[in-house]
């Protein structure tokens, strides 16, 4: 098999494969790839290489992994996991983000496509009305310091206790839409600059709001498809995807600059400056850890109000209250985040980029209702391909430090794209396919083609198959807000 790297690459099994330390100098332990034969051999070496890097820092434990939806990005690859001890560990913004809790959000509803295919124009318009996106977009909530301040530490509790959503919606939002630790004294005046009056706003890039259908034909596991409220007949759901916005990308650039001297101060040497990192238990690493939680919080909550300007847009146009038609929160889950977790090796931070959570079932860490059948996993693919809901496993929790893919992946960059295809030709393509589109932008629809991406059933598959994930329903999309 001819791949994009000349390092040695072990077959482990179909699904698993893995570069020995023996490839690169410093590496620490080795770095495991999840894909198919045919998905690894199209990664581009970026993926080779900056997973190798990850595998050569201070107090990694394992492994250094990648997911199936692996392309190249800033420091980490995005699909990138990985697990450092407390004590000897570092924590690195690389293996973050810039955009701090990007992350999924799904709402099911009690409605068919038959209920809103006459008024799916009308809908569509009203979302784009009540959800601002693109490029500095700002919300209806217009906060102080204070109030800001008080949704960095509070999350999505904030928003609930000010009308905006219902109090059992934080049972089905990771951590309960509130990350313990969130510190403001940590975060930059710039920072909360950028964020304060963005809550409730899409953002710009790969983020979107889409209105979904679930047929009877594409749920592969009825009885926890059932248990999580999708039963297919047409079902309407609907799929968030942003996070902390420009808040959580001026918490990366400060803290990227302190970590930068950091690391002198510290004699912390990387492959890559990307990488730039402090040791998870200094004063910089603690100080970065308290910052990025007050940005997960706050994207948490920007979810939330989405949420609730998603159910007010679906009762303006349908005439009837978000109870009646039966929109509960399914789950909210983070993509770009670190988090202290307990696993055999002791207390390890695990940095997911562009990788999700994925608790198996019998944990402690979930709500008694997604204890039988494990974690939802929301896996969104191109606006024109579809998405996936998945499930945790124990094999996860075992395997991957409970971690698994988060989309379908970038096959070729924005320029790319931008240059393959106009905005306008997307937009009546889907059109045709009958997927309606409202975009700010038609450079930015451009840069989200499908062709874009990979094939997100291959890589739902792989990770189905590796065992470290369970396919639960497939997702097709109608309606597409995109900044």
């Amino acid at each position: 098999m001819k791949l994009s790297t000349d390092m040695r690459v072990n077959r482990i099994t179909d699904e698993v494969w893995e570069i020995p330390t023996t490839e690169k100098s410093g590496m620490l332990v080795p770095a495991r790839i999840y894909a198919t034969p045919a998905i690894l051999q199209s990664m581009d070496v970026g993926v080779f290489e900056q997973v190798t890097n990850v595998a050569c820092l201070p107090g990694i434990m394992r492994y250094a992994l990648c997911m199936p939806d692996g392309h190249w990005g800033y420091g980490f690859p995005i699909g990138g996991v990985a697990a450092f001890d407390v004590r000897t560990g570092i924590i690195s913004p690389g293996g973050v983000g810039y955009d701090v809790n990007c992350g999924m959000r799904l709402i099911r509803t009690d409605l068919t496509q038959k209920d809103v295919q006459p008024s799916l124009e009308r809908l569509m318009t009203e979302l784009f009305r009540r959800v601002p996106a693109g490029v500095g977009a700002s919300g209806f909530l217009r906060l102080d310091r204070s109030a800001f301040e008080d949704v960095m530490v509070q999350g999505a509790r904030w928003c609930i206790e000010r009308g905006y959503g219902w109090h059992r919606d934080l049972e089905a939002i990771e951590e309960q839409g509130c990350i313990a630790g969130a510190d403001p004294s940590a975060v930059s005046d710039q920072s909360i600059s950028r964020g304060i009056n963005q809550l409730g706003t899409l953002g710009s890039g790969n983020h979107y709001l889409e209105v979904q259908v679930v047929s009877t034909d594409r749920v592969f596991d009825p009885e926890i498809a059932s248990a999580w409220g999708i039963t297919g007949h047409d079902q309407i759901v609907v799929m968030v995807h942003c996070g902390s916005r420009g808040f959580g990308h001026q918490v990366a650039s400060d803290y990227l600059k302190v970590f930068e001297k950091a690391m002198r101060r510290y004699g912390i040497s990387v492959k890559d400056q990307q990488l730039a990192c402090a040791p998870f238990a200094s004063v910089e690493g603690q100080d970065y850890f308290s910052a990025m939680n007050c940005a997960a919080n706050t994207a948490f909550a920007n979810r939330q109000v989405i949420t609730h300007q998603i159910r007010e847009a679906f009762s303006a146009v349908l005439g009837r209250s978000a109870e009646e038609m039966g929109m509960e929160l399914v789950y909210d889950v983070a993509h770009n985040i670190a988090k202290v977790e307990r696993y055999p090796e002791g207390e390890l931070v695990v940095h997911r980029k562009g990788s999700t959570r994925a608790l198996g079932p019998g944990s402690l860490e979930l709500p008694s209702r997604y204890r039988m059948t494990g974690q939802p996993i929301i896996c969104g693919g191109s606006m024109e391909t579809g998405s996936y809901l998945l499930a945790g496993t124990n094999g996860a929790v075992r395997d991957t430090f409970a971690s698994t893919m988060h989309g379908s992946g970038r096959t070729m960059s924005r320029a790319q794209a931008k240059k393959a295809i106009r905005g306008e030709q997307v937009q009546k393509q889907m059109k045709q396919r009958g997927i309606l589109v409202k975009a700010v932008s038609m450079s930015g629809l451009a840069e989200e083609a499908g062709f874009a991406y990979k094939n997100i059933s291959d890589v739902v598959e792989t990770v189905d198959c590796a065992g470290i994930t369970k396919k639960v329903a497939e997702l097709r999309p109608i309606g597409n807000i995109k900044g």
